[in-house]
């Protein structure tokens, strides 16, 4: 059984994951990709964080989240591989577009990244409701 107070993280992070992948669709179709790149990054990031809130760890760096989720859910068969490639891009084409000037995203590129946030999202919110409920 999942102690309140890690439960009570794990669900606060989860809305915010939420709200930012809503974010990021409205912002792919209004036409603002480096944007919508941005809030699928952190959509992912922050159900990274729920993850970790059930683990009681948490990371100052993204990088060190990022560690942690692909050594101990990626490298242990917990969730698929592909998620780890989801990760690592999504982290380099958020700080390309966020930081290289004259970077240029596509609507594809905001698009592609969008549909795998949301992939991992739902997959990471099943993987929390049985860990919450005792089924993994």
């Amino acid at each position: 059984m999942v102690p309140e107070p890690q439960k009570a993280l794990m669900q606060y992070r989860l809305s915010v994951a939420e709200e930012r992948l809503e974010a990021s669709q409205l912002l792919l179709d209004s036409g603002h990709f480096k944007d919508s790149i941005n809030r699928s990054y952190y959509a992912i990031f922050y159900m990274l964080r729920a993850i970790l809130a059930l683990d009681c760890v948490d990371f100052k760096k993204h990088a060190g989240v990022i560690a942690y989720f692909q050594k101990n859910y990626i490298k242990t068969g917990i969730l698929p591989t592909k998620m780890s490639k989801y990760v690592t891009a999504a982290f380099q084409i958020r700080n390309d577009a966020d930081y290289q000037d004259f970077f240029v995203v596509s609507e594809q590129d905001a698009s592609e990244q969008y549909e795998r946030a949301k992939e991992m999202c739902d997959e990471i919110k099943d993987y929390l409701q049985k860990r919450v409920v005792g089924t993994v």
